[in-house]
């Protein structure tokens, strides 16, 4: 590993450490040794898991002010929200350690009619070995939320973190090794693209990657050469949707902090408003009041910070000028609110459905407000769109009405990003926003294959499945299916 790289303060562009790139060769390396561990960790059972991961999750708590100046370093998000970052890993490590056995556990099914002296039941196993490819804009939580599912289903995992925030993987990797009970259990790899696509190729059972959308693609096609199933986290252009009984002083409070908190760079962060238009005026002066009192800078002095990888602020800017060129207006802000590395809080509204600013994802603390004539457009308007990742309703009375007709895969009412915050619900996208889950049930068995086991409790004078069947065993079979109408399985 001769060859290494940087990664840098985004609000200083100052030197935050020096990491090794792992070749093609040193990936395959440690992906073997990861491969002879996942032997020991899957015999180590449930509970032996179970406590390894339980002491990680304090380990992790214990230390949250050392992780969260890294992540803060490495992000240049502020402290305090690396912190409840850090937390809600730890949440997600618990549940995961504790549920495991429950959810894994063998189920017994009905053999049918046919096959009545059969006992028929599905057993969960681990895959073997899981490459989990992470982002920089949550360095510790999105991560964390395949890498603990698939340890405590019994694989071991093989991390590359983003080029961003190399540190925080090098961290995760040395505080679980700190009270693993053997070697190469969890390993992080660092480097640049084609570590991540050695990854892609190497010998893994299964990969987990969060990312854009178009990086998706070449991960999952990377992935395909080996067959090797894939888990996509993908990008996002969440719609809110705010009806007229909204309680408008809670909608504008969690929209601002969706879209703005993070600096913006939340794959679920707000990015589009319909909001019924007897209450638009009242929405967007709040909306606005409140921008006012916000402000991008370093940690310690910011509400958020800056943009951590340096060529988004090309597409800020390209998408700001769209909205207005397109026929959109600023009600907060300006092209000067770009301040690179900084972007300050910009409000557009009334920007065409058509416009690059409303159908791409920008990634950044800026929101579009949109006035819509009733519920059933603004439904409309949140499904057109190709991503379809997470969503906000805002209504007293119809929330659950409106949820339920929205194309993707998660949706808050009256809250934000709580489903990501709820260790027991599946966390994941349809459309280009993704395919798989991580968190809950769903999470856990994306890292485990089924095996069907059948065994005869008993012999049978009828004998369907044997060269010995006679002609009458055969009308015995379609007379008991017309008797029971087909109900034999």
């Amino acid at each position: 590993m001769s060859k290494k790289f940087n990664s840098h303060n985004p609000a200083t562009g100052e030197v935050a450490g020096t990491y090794p790139i792992y070749s093609a060769k040193e990936v395959a390396a440690v992906v073997a040794r990861a491969r002879e561990a996942s032997v020991a960790w899957e015999k180590l059972g449930f509970a032996g898991r179970k406590k390894v991961l339980l002491s990680w999750s304090n380990f992790i708590i214990n230390n949250v002010d050392q992780i969260a100046a890294l992540v803060s370093l490495e992000t240049g998000k502020p402290l305090g929200d690396a912190k409840l970052e850090a937390s809600i890993a730890v949440s997600h490590i618990g549940w995961a350690a504790r549920h495991a056995e429950d959810i894994m556990r063998t189920s017994y099914r009905a053999p049918g009619a046919l096959m009545a002296n059969m006992s028929a039941t599905v057993e969960r196993s681990p895959l073997g070995v899981v490459g989990v490819i992470g982002p920089w804009n949550y360095p510790i939580f999105t991560p964390v939320g395949s890498i603990v599912y698939a340890l405590a289903a019994g694989n071991t995992v093989v991390f590359k973190p983003s080029e961003y925030t190399p540190g925080v993987g090098v961290w995760l990797q040395e505080s679980f090794n700190s009270i693993a009970p053997f070697a190469d259990i969890f390993t992080t790899i660092t480097g640049l693209a084609d570590t991540g696509n050695a990854l892609c190729t190497s010998a893994i059972d299964k990969l987990s990657f969060t990312g854009s959308t178009r990086t998706a693609k070449l991960v999952a096609a990377a992935c395909a050469t080996n067959m090797t199933p894939v888990v996509l986290e993908c990008g996002g252009k969440d719609p809110v949707i705010v009806a007229a009984d909204a309680n408008l002083d809670r909608a504008v409070d969690a929209t601002i902090w969706s879209a703005m908190a993070n600096a913006g760079q939340s794959c679920i962060g707000a990015e589009r408003v319909y909001v019924d238009e007897r209450v638009a005026d009242t929405f967007i002066a709040k909306s606005v009041a409140l921008a006012e009192t916000l402000h991008s800078g370093g940690p310690g002095d910011g509400n958020y910070g800056p943009a951590t990888m340096p060529s988004q602020i090309k597409v800020i800017a390209a998408h700001i000028k769209a909205a207005i060129k397109d026929g959109g207006s600023f009600a907060y802000g300006s092209m000067k609110s770009v301040q690179e590395p900084f972007v300050q809080p910009v409000i557009l509204v009334d920007v065409p459905e058509d416009s690059a600013a409303v159908r791409e994802e920008t990634f950044v603390p800026i929101i579009i407000i949109n006035r819509v004539s009733s519920m059933q457009q603004a439904i409309e308007l949140s499904n057109a769109s190709r991503y379809g990742l997470g969503a906000n309703v805002w209504s007293k009375r119809q929330g659950k009405k409106i949820a339920s007709q929205l194309k993707c895969g998660m949706v808050a009412i009256n809250s934000t990003f709580a489903f990501a915050a709820i260790s027991s619900v599946p966390f994941g996208g349809v459309k280009d926003s993704g395919y798989g889950r991580v968190h809950g049930p769903e999470g856990l068995l994306e890292y485990t294959y089924p095996r069907t086991v059948v065994r005869t409790r008993f012999n049978v004078p009828l004998r369907p499945l044997s060269f010995k069947r006679t002609a009458g065993e055969e009308k015995i079979i379609v007379k008991l299916t017309k008797a029971l109408k087909g109900r034999l399985g």
